[in-house]
């Protein structure tokens, strides 16, 4: 269980934000966030920036919808955060997000920006099914973030000790 001091390692998981349906002849890459969407990931950004939760990189698969949904923390967060776009994100496996979040690097907090399922399989491997289910009891929402606290640093291989520090859903816009 991770202690109340500054974590070794933290990892932000934020699925990306609501995205519209494809267009006639248009790719499931291609696929744009909604205007629901973009207000999510507006609201997730500057909700995580006011509470603190400030990652020291992102790293966020290249589909339309999840850079779309990294960007505003250009704004809420810094502007020289460091957005890594990376293709094995659209359709890798969990192993691919464990790879991905755990490489050894000199960032202690790091971001990572994705698609369901891998996100929700990702998410209840690293906090375990009674926990992933309690914090999403109805799946892992769009622009939903959690917070996962390591008192060690993780490693792709070796990423057991994840305690989750919080879970964040953007507010409705009403």
């Amino acid at each position: 269980m991770a202690s109340l001091g500054t974590p070794a390692f933290r990892l932000y998981i934020l699925r990306h934000a609501r995205a519209a349906w494809a267009e006639p002849g248009q790719s499931d890459f291609d696929r744009a966030l909604d205007d629901d969407g973009f207000a999510e990931a507006e609201v997730i950004a500057e909700e995580a920036a006011d509470q603190g939760y400030r990652p020291d990189l992102i790293i966020s698969s290249t589909a339309t919808r999840c850079r779309q949904t990294a960007e505003p923390f250009h704004r809420s967060v810094s502007e020289d955060l460091t957005i890594d776009y990376v293709d094995s994100l659209y359709s890798g496996s969990v192993d691919t997000y464990a790879e991905l979040a755990f490489a050894e690097r000199q960032e202690s907090a790091v971001m990572i920006v994705g698609h369901n399922p891998m996100i929700e399989e990702f998410f209840h491997r690293l906090v375990g099914k009674e926990i992933a289910e309690t914090a999403a009891p109805f799946g892992y929402p769009t622009a939903g973030l959690a917070i996962l606290d390591f008192d060690e640093r993780p490693t792709e291989d070796d990423y057991r000790g994840a305690c989750l520090a919080g879970f964040m859903t953007p507010r409705p816009a009403h």
